[in-house]
């Protein structure tokens, strides 16, 4: 069954996570995507351990999770960049690629002659995608951003956090590096509507791509909720600005999220609550009231749902059509039957650990399914067959 973007090929000079999670998105597409990385060390995250993926024996291997989880779908070679013959060997690869993706700070790969301008007398057709801190250009040009960093500049952790008033207040950031994800998926975005355009005019595009920009474009509607009143949101834990009830109540074993998106869920909730006088109460009629009275609302249903185990409400509100859902830990996750039905766990072969686990693409095509043809690779484990196989097919 052929792919979506069989034939492509991607030289993938990322490391660490938006430009490999890129990269990888491509792969799964079905790109060829060789991934170029430092002799002896390679990708930072290959050091990001433990933990390591284990082999049939249950012990560690070298393989750290962290460099797995965004590095499937490619192959490997190491090039030391900073010798004449690596950037020649990079020069000649990138002549037979359609897409670069790197992630140097600005102006690294010009003192090598690799960036795009001096790529692209080779290469006239070259996507070339540079992901940095801040973009190519600017007061903050020249720094290093990390996720964390541009998830607390970018306005992500003012709004993620219990409020001031709570106990345990404070910025928090989100549990995975999420700017780094994002970015790679705008990247990626970037990529194929680069690739489209060159259909048409028969050009390859440079893209510059900053965590910063994505960050602040990602606030969407707490973007909105300031700039169309000029106040700046606060964090509020895990309720929702704009719609209420929406966040977690506690139960009697537990807790449970429940998100009322509208009246008339609201008004199920109410019935299977047996709070029917809440519907005829002006302060919560709408959620625009409820909005206004949050402070009188949440204590009461927080005073109801204490009385109920979480799957108990669960049960019950979901035969009434009210979103709801227990806050899972990832053995819940993976042990989940429509995660387990939409299997979104994979197993694949490794030569060091017989058969690894992995998540899969969360995309589905009728026509192009992704396809799951290589597992991360071993630092330059490619470094024969890659040159003969692109420059053979010139």
């Amino acid at each position: 069954m052929t792919t979506a973007l069989e034939g492509l090929k991607v030289l993938d000079m990322s490391r660490v996570l938006a430009g490999p999670w890129a990269g990888q998105l491509l792969g799964d597409l079905g790109a060829d995507v060789v991934k170029v990385e430092r002799p002896g060390a390679g990708d930072d995250t290959r050091s990001w351990g433990p933990p390591y993926l284990r082999d049939e024996e249950g012990k560690d291997t070298s393989e750290a999770a962290y460099f797995l989880s965004a590095n499937r779908n490619k192959r490997s070679v190491a090039i030391d960049i900073t010798q004449s013959d690596g950037q020649q060997r990079v020069r000649e690869l990138a002549a037979q690629a359609d897409v670069l993706i790197e992630n140097f700070k600005v102006g690294g790969l010009a003192a090598y002659g690799l960036d795009y301008a001096s790529l692209r007398e080779l290469n006239p057709l070259l996507i070339y995608c540079s992901i940095t801190g801040f973009g190519q250009d600017g007061p903050y040009a020249q720094r290093a951003g990390y996720d964390f960093m541009i998830q607390a500049l970018g306005g992500l952790m003012s709004i993620t956090g219990r409020a001031d008033d709570e106990a345990g207040a404070g910025p928090v950031k989100v549990g995975v590096a999420v700017t780094d994800i994002l970015t790679g998926l705008y990247a990626s975005n970037a990529i194929l509507a680069a690739l489209a355009e060159r259909e048409r005019s028969g050009e390859g595009q440079y893209i510059d791509l900053a965590l910063l920009d994505v960050q602040v474009a990602c606030l969407a509607n707490q973007a909105m909720n300031y700039l169309t009143t000029g106040q700046p949101p606060g964090r509020m834990g895990n309720a929702h600005p704009n719609i209420v009830p929406y966040q977690d109540f506690p139960t009697a074993d537990g807790d449970f999220i429940l998100t009322v998106g509208n009246d008339a869920q609201f008004r199920r909730f109410c019935q299977v609550a047996d709070r029917g006088a809440w519907l005829d109460d002006p302060r919560f009629a709408t959620n625009a009231a409820r909005v206004t009275h949050r402070a009188e609302l949440i204590p009461l249903i927080r005073q109801v749902t204490v009385f109920r185990s979480t799957a108990e409400w669960i049960t019950a509100l979901e035969e009434a059509g009210v979103p709801c859902g227990p806050i899972n830990t990832l053995r819940d996750v993976f042990e989940d039957p429509q995660v387990r039905h939409r299997e979104l766990l994979i197993q694949m072969d490794h030569c060091k650990a017989g058969q690894m686990p992995l998540v899969a693409s969360p995309i589905k095509l009728s026509r192009t399914p992704v396809s799951y043809r290589r597992p991360p690779p071993l630092l330059d484990e490619h470094a024969a067959e890659v040159p003969d196989d692109w420059l053979r097919q010139r």
